[in-house]
């Protein structure tokens, strides 16, 4: 159940309550693509760094370990000793990666693992099963991601069939959990939204799903090719007319700044790889901006990463420590990195929940904005400067 507590403009603070715990948006769900942070984090590192919620990957985890193993040991949550709330997602994103590898029919969508080219089906009731055997929390809808790029007709054809799948998942989440022997009688259904960048699309697949009286509501097929611009008119238009008693989420978003814009335009759910990817590669998120840590003038530079944070690396290591163990391949520097990347993630939602209960969202946004401005300007003028020395 979802508790409006405050608004600000269209920002919403809110918190989300399940049956592994209350959420507190609008919140960042760290991804955890096969039950494990990609950097060597535990569960007990997540819960240090103040995570809410894990994204874990429906297609994946279905290929390896199986979901039949994670129902054996069960479910995710005993599985990978996790007490936060899970998100799986539906597969569906797999359908729109694995385009040259598809065949999309009513039924669902047949296509071949990319671990070994066997030959898979997925659909509504396919997914809807492999997410109730994995127990999660909230369960994804199953749904095509149209390109977009694709022409309108496909795309109304596509959302059109979205919206049928919907309805099967819908029923078949009812009769999964009212079985017995299900890892999670409770787990909840999130729709989403699609359209590409098609107003009249977006605007009326959101008013026919809305009707359906979900847990919450997605808006999906962005950050896959379309500008920034693009992505905030289509959530300016299109968060409107999902419930505002009801979390919206906007799926696989994003940088710290796209994340300030989208709060503002009323989304509460965020994931994203970003924070943990540019870790692995030395690239660190601060209040001033992104550093990149490979770099030589961090090599005797006896700082943290940020002065001033309180994550675990940033009260213990320098960033020439940990510029070295990058640099000789040590898998503890992408560690330290990944964990101080999802802190400041995960402090960020803080501070927009802060902001938020104080009435001063608008302020916190232009003021974490400008400063991350100043330090990407610092950084293209280097680059200039080196490049024109050169």
């Amino acid at each position: 159940m979802y508790h409006l507590l405050k608004t600000e403009g269209l920002a919403k603070r809110g918190e989300f309550v399940t049956v592994h715990g209350t959420i507190q948006t609008p919140v960042f769900m760290n991804v955890a693509t096969v039950a494990a942070i990609k950097g060597g984090l535990s569960t007990e590192d997540l819960e240090a760094i103040g995570t809410q919620v894990v994204l874990s990957n429906t297609y994946h985890l279905h290929l390896r370990p199986g979901d039949d193993v994670i129902y054996k040991m069960g479910g995710l949550h005993k599985f990978m000793s996790c007490n936060k709330p899970i998100l799986t997602d539906s597969g569906g994103f797999q359908v729109f990666s694995l385009a040259k590898m598809r065949r999309i029919r009513e039924e669902g969508v047949y296509f071949h693992s990319h671990i070994d080219g066997h030959p898979l089906f997925m659909g509504p009731e396919e997914s809807m099963r492999i997410q109730s055997h994995i127990g999660s929390t909230i369960a994804m809808a199953f749904d095509e991601c149209p390109s977009s790029r694709a022409d309108h007709e496909y795309v109304q054809q596509s959302v059109d069939r979205t919206t049928r799948w919907l309805d099967r998942c819908q029923k078949e989440m009812t009769r999964l959990n009212g079985l017995e022997g299900t890892v999670n009688p409770s787990q909840m259904l999130f729709g989403i939204n699609q359209g590409a960048i098609f107003d009249d699309i977006r605007i009326e697949h959101a008013k026919r799903i809305s009707q359906m009286d979900l847990d919450g509501y997605a808006v999906g097929g962005l950050a896959v090719g379309e500008t920034h611009e693009q992505m905030y008119h289509v959530l300016e238009t299109v968060v409107p007319y999902l419930p505002q008693n009801k979390p919206t989420y906007l799926m696989g978003v994003g940088t710290p700044a796209n994340i300030l814009e989208a709060v503002e335009r009323g989304v509460d759910f965020f994931d994203c790889v970003y924070p943990s990817r540019n870790g692995r590669h030395g690239h660190l998120y601060t209040g001033k901006g992104k550093i990149n840590l490979m770099n030589a003038k961090y090599e005797l530079d006896e700082r943290p990463i940020e002065e001033g944070c309180q994550c675990p690396v940033c009260r213990r290591y320098s960033r020439s420590y940990i510029r070295h163990l990058l640099k000789a391949g040590e898998m503890l520097g992408m560690r330290l990195c990944v964990m101080h990347n999802l802190y400041f993630y995960n402090t960020m939602m803080a501070e927009i929940r802060d902001a938020l209960d104080r009435g001063e969202f608008a302020a916190y946004k232009k003021q974490k904005l400008d400063a991350m401005q100043e330090e990407e300007e610092a950084a293209s003028y280097d680059i200039a400067k080196n490049w024109r020395k050169g």
